[in-house]
């Protein structure tokens, strides 16, 4: 049962988080744990390597390294959260922190959403304007298109906040392990009906218009990698965009399912189970998807590592 308050302004809730009872808690504990730092020092491995070794100076290699830095910052947003209420049950967390996790962890997002597309859009370039790439994709154009796409996801990411921010609330059990906008609007005093369409509208234009530039343009790559001559050479394009592509598919289609699917789907705390494919195992799989499938990547660790047994 939800603990009740008055509307007269909560300053608390409680993350109800799982429950893990007898040897699955260490179990969930271990296994979280687990995760969070390999996906931390996973994304790390990849800023460390394209910033020390020459031949990942490109473009792509850049874009990865920005994604990795996001996704260190992405994780670290409800992994503590959840780690504390899978070892001491629920947790209280001041409205304030609840509020602020909750902007931070959308306007990630939305940044990694953005970004996304700014990759895809790389690879367009890379492949059908191959000529021009390095005049189109220079240094300046990269900063200026990294930085936008952290501009406009924190820009945006006020939305969701300021929707839950400014409702009156009369429970203060969130069902779920950090603050998101669905558990949130059901513990308010009023009828949320419109804010709960304004928010899948934003969030659904956004995700729905980028990934249809994202697939807009690996149409564009198709075409042009078919008309490739040779059978390797479009063996090699395509290994270039794999990785994009099932980073892509993870990420927008468990985004799709939480915040555009039917009601039914986020019923009996199922909503707590997806939120782990984009918030815990997106971060974890991606730094696996862009070095074991990547040879560049797997030639460039045989580079660094042969200089430090050279230096030592």
């Amino acid at each position: 049962m939800m603990d009740h308050a008055n509307d007269t302004g909560i300053h608390n809730f409680i993350l109800a988080g799982f429950t893990a009872t007898g040897n699955m808690r260490p179990l969930a504990v271990l296994g979280t744990l687990c995760i969070y730092l390999l996906t931390l020092a996973g994304n790390l491995f990849i800023i460390v390597l394209v910033k020390a070794d020459s031949g990942l100076s490109t473009p792509m290699y850049f874009f990865i390294s920005i994604l990795s830095f996001l996704e260190i910052w992405y994780v670290s947003t409800t992994v503590p959260t959840l780690l504390h209420t899978l070892l001491h049950g629920k947790l209280p967390i001041s409205s304030v922190v609840c509020f602020i996790q909750l902007y931070v962890f959308h306007s990630l997002g939305l940044t990694e959403c953005y970004l996304l597309g700014v990759m895809a859009w790389d690879r367009y370039l890379a492949i059908c304007r191959p000529l021009h790439y390095h005049a189109l994709m220079n240094r300046q154009v990269q900063l200026c298109l990294a930085v936008a796409s952290w501009v406009a996801g924190f820009s945006e990411g006020l939305v969701p906040g300021s929707l839950i921010a400014t409702l009156p609330f009369c429970w203060k059990e969130v069902a779920h392990y950090f603050c998101e906008v669905a558990p949130l609007m059901r513990l308010a005093c009023v009828d949320t009906s419109w804010h709960a369409r304004v928010h899948r509208t934003v969030i659904g234009v956004i995700n729905a218009c980028n990934l249809l530039f994202i697939l807009g343009l690996y149409w564009g790559i198709l075409r042009a990698v078919m008309k490739l001559p040779s059978a390797a050479s479009r063996a090699k394009a395509f290994s270039t965009c794999s990785s994009h592509m099932t980073v892509v598919t993870l990420f927008f289609g468990s985004a799709f399912i939480v915040y555009s699917g039917p009601p039914t789907i986020r019923a009996n705390g199922r909503d707590k189970l997806i939120a782990l494919v984009y918030s815990l195992f997106t971060p974890f799989f991606n730094p696996i998807i862009y070095t074991l499938r990547n040879k560049e990547v797997k030639e460039a660790m045989k580079r660094v590592s042969q200089r430090i047994r050279a230096v030592c």
